[in-house]
């Protein structure tokens, strides 16, 4: 079977529903209300439901990777909006260099881990 997908989407809940609306819009997200319980967040063609829905032990092992073109810029990028700062629980590391690229983590208030990251390239 061949494939030809258009988008892949994932869902996502919420400890706190609006702090997590506000957090991702801040974040730089394009939100599109879906219903009174989810919301799309887009960035691009890119882009993930956020659900009005709270399992401890689903949104502790969720887990999001975001690949990047520059991940110095966007890492100072985030710096600058502080939303350590803004948002309870929010964390944000440094870069972590791996064999295979290097990345930085990012905490939701919920706890959502973000990954973003850059792919070496071969030459």
């Amino acid at each position: 079977m061949n494939i030809s997908a258009k988008s892949i989407r994932a869902f996502i809940g919420a400890r706190n529903y609006d702090v997590s609306r506000a957090f991702y819009r801040d974040l730089g997200f394009e939100e599109i209300i879906t219903s009174e319980k989810m919301s799309y967040f887009r960035a691009g063609a890119f882009g993930f439901y956020l659900q009005d829905a709270y399992v401890k032990d689903w949104v502790d092992n969720s887990m999001i990777f975001l690949e990047v073109d520059d991940l110095e810029d966007h890492l100072k990028a985030l710096k600058v909006l502080g939303l350590t700062e803004k948002y309870k629980n929010v964390r944000l590391s440094g870069i972590v260099h791996n064999d295979w690229g290097s990345e930085f983590f990012l905490h939701d208030p919920s706890g959502i881990l973000w990954h973003f990251g850059a792919f070496n390239t071969t030459t």
